[in-house]
């Protein structure tokens, strides 16, 4: 057999050949290499002609361009410029800051009183903003993001045509980063549509809007996750899409195939400012909600329980003797509130409200919220390990929610040194007050602290460490390996599943 380098093979064949011959060697390999991974980790063959032509078809065969089309006039980039601020100086140093001979302190002693920036007033070079928008009706009211336009001075929108509109700021809502805008014009606009049916994490989304202020630009991708919270709100509920939305998006719509609104772009996560394939969108129904709300009077009124709650762990979950973690466990009643006329109490866990599953703190909060103010709400809770049924007629949520702590009654509670505690009776009488934690104990590993005071053990209040014991040994009596605490540090409460030393 004849010795060749693959130089000299390649110098037998054609290049046609050549080529083709590769084209079939690759797409042979790659297609082998496919089959035997998808077998070999899940155990199925890939799917057959039919199948992938019916995945292809769900995509528009010439793009997008049509439904853009559609879309498009409906779609504005948001031009705002805030109101300049005067500078605020800041208080000069005093001379007796410095040390008695000091050259700076007779250098201060000069400008007592003054304030740095007094003598030579400023203002804030005129600020502007951009952001997307679009439009939901043939009269002009129209959504975007509240921090597109907050505090602004003044709002135009321009659309894809060239056209510029001022626009006035109906209402806005921070908690769910909306704004609702109305267009001054008697022009007749072609609106959109909010979705009436959630996407489906896989379905294919078109993202709309100004990114960098460059105009009406267009991208698409798929819906990537459902349900996300990113910190940004108590009703944080986001789609995760990844059709790339840059600086300039917020305020833009996220279309489904039928070009009906599925959500608001609103924020990305990326390190650099620009997109990485992770954007968040407030879904329509969230959306529609808030306008209409907002279109009513500038305002949003939401429902309002009047408890402070955290979720059910899986460690909290063994000791209520629930199958699994699941609700929102009540930590504090507010007085006087909804929740309290309603018969509820702490300790009390929400696991659904009007037979809709109750999945963590933060869904109760959002189920709790889109109850309308004055109707009756049906919650099925746990108590003291047996389940029950109450009726409690929804209130509507205080503008000024900081002053629903000053209204909270704290209940009493225990704790205990053998879970490495060391305990004394707290100074209000009510509960007992860590005054030591050992290292490495179960109390430790569950992060109570110093000045801690427990208020009540497996649902017993205790307001010394005597009676402390007796509970946490009552606990165990029953079974417990763990023992559930509610734990009050500084204004709130927590419940606390510390394992027992034994347990």
């Amino acid at each position: 057999m004849t010795n060749t380098t693959p130089n000299q093979a390649e110098t037998n064949v054609s290049k046609p050949a050549r080529i083709a011959t590769k084209r079939v060697l690759a797409l042979t390999v790659a297609g082998l290499l496919a089959a035997t991974s998808l077998t070999a980790m899940t155990g199925f063959t890939q799917p057959g002609p039919a199948q992938a032509q019916a995945v292809l078809n769900k995509a528009p065969a010439e793009g997008f361009a049509d439904l853009v089309e559609q879309v498009m006039p409906a779609v504005f980039s948001v031009e705002v410029e805030f109101t300049p601020v005067a500078f605020e100086g800041h208080d000069m140093p005093r001379g007796e800051h410095f040390p008695e001979g000091s050259p700076f302190r007779h250098f201060f002693d000069q400008f007592q009183g003054k304030r740095f920036g007094q003598q030579m007033p400023q203002r804030q070079p005129r600020r502007q903003g951009q952001g997307s928008g679009f439009v939901i009706t043939a009269d002009g009211y129209a959504v975007t993001n509240n921090h597109v336009i907050d505090g602004a001075k003044e709002v135009k929108v321009k659309f894809s045509d060239g056209k510029f509109y001022t626009a006035k700021v109906i209402g806005t809502d921070r908690k769910t980063d909306l704004a609702l805008l109305k267009i001054e014009t008697d022009k007749k606009f072609t609106p959109v549509k909010f979705a009436t049916k959630a996407p489906r994490v896989g379905d294919w989304v078109i993202a709309v809007g100004n990114p960098f202020g460059l105009g009406g630009s267009v991208t698409t991708g798929i819906v990537s996750a459902q349900g996300r919270n990113i910190g940004s709100g108590p009703y944080d509920d986001f789609l995760q899409i990844d059709a790339p939305i840059n600086r300039g998006n917020s305020g833009g719509p996220a279309f489904n195939l039928n070009g009906e609104v599925i959500g608001v772009n609103t924020a990305i996560y990326s390190p650099s400012g620009g997109s990485v394939g992770i954007g968040f969108a407030i879904p329509a129904a969230i959306t529609q909600d808030v306008i209409d709300d907002l279109k009513d009077d500038g305002s949003v009124t939401r429902g309002w329980l009047g408890v402070q709650i955290q979720p059910v762990t899986g460690d909290i979950a063994e000791s209520l003797g629930l199958g699994k973690a699941t609700g929102a466990i009540v930590t504090d009643v507010t007085r006087g509130s909804p929740a309290a006329n309603g018969g509820l109490q702490t300790g009390d866990t929400i696991l659904n409200v009007n037979s809709a599953e109750v999945k963590g703190a933060r869904d109760l909060a959002r189920k709790v919220a889109t109850i309308k103010p004055g109707s009756k709400a049906k919650m099925t809770i746990m108590r003291a390990k047996k389940q029950m049924t109450v009726e409690i007629k929804i209130g509507t949520m205080p503008k000024d929610t900081r002053q629903l702590a000053s209204k909270s009654r704290p209940e009493a509670g225990s704790a205990m040194m053998s879970l490495g505690l060391k305990l004394k009776p707290s100074e209000t009488g009510q509960g007992v007050e860590v005054v030591a934690v050992k290292p490495s104990s179960p109390a430790a590993m569950k992060r109570l602290q110093r000045g801690d005071v427990i208020l009540e053990v497996a649902g017993i209040a205790v307001d010394d460490p005597q009676s402390f014991a007796a509970a946490v040994e009552q606990s165990a009596a029953e079974g417990s390996t763990r023992v559930l605490l509610l734990v009050k540090s500084g204004n709130r409460q927590r419940f606390v599943a510390v394992p027992t030393e034994q347990g």
